[in-house]
Order: structure tokens, then sequence, then C-alpha cells
């Protein structure tokens, strides 16, 4: 399945989230493979960030990650980053993008 979100970087913390995201952790990327995702895309335009999710369960993925502990301190950094965070709660894998359209 393919999921795509909408979160928001704060104005003034886009440099450090740009940073942060050519240092994610090793462990961080495994567990997301691990929890089901085969894909993860992020792009920027100013402030608002459009994520890609390819996986094969999106809320079996949220439930796996969300009290991971190497997941919960990648959260809490990007809690400082952003206006807008990603839902790791069972709430979150209804809050999808919904297709417009498709080719």
């Amino acid at each position: 399945m393919r999921i795509a979100l909408h979160t928001k970087v704060r104005a003034d913390r886009i440099e450090e989230y740009e940073a942060a995201h050519r240092e994610v952790p090793a462990e961080l990327t495994a567990a997301i493979r691990a929890a089901g995702a085969t894909s993860w895309t992020i792009w920027r335009s100013g402030t608002d960030l459009f994520h890609v999710i390819d996986c094969e369960d999106y809320a079996a993925l949220l439930a796996e990650l969300e009290r991971l502990p190497v997941n919960v301190a990648w959260q809490a950094r990007m809690d400082e980053l952003l206006d807008v965070s990603h839902d790791y709660s069972a709430d979150g894998a209804a809050a999808g993008l919904p297709v417009a359209w498709e080719l």
C-alpha cells in the first residue's frame, strides 16, 4: 500500500530538519524496514513536507514503531523542529492524504 502524508517544518528550523535527515540513525531505518516499509520519501516545499510511504500495512507500521525507543527518540527530536508532526498513534493510521487522481 502507498500512503501520502503532510507535515510542516518550522520556518526557522528548516536547516536543522534537513541536517537531521542527512543523519537518520541506521537503527531507525532498519526498524522502519522491519516494520514493513519498503520506501519512504519526503519532499519539502517551503515549510510543507510531503511524505510517500510504501508499506505492507500502514496501521501495523505505526503500531510497531510507536513505542520503539529509537523512534520515540527520533520523534522527540522532530517535535522540536516541526509545527505539524507525524502521528504515530492508532488515530494516525487514518491521517493519510486522500487520492485525488492517479495515472
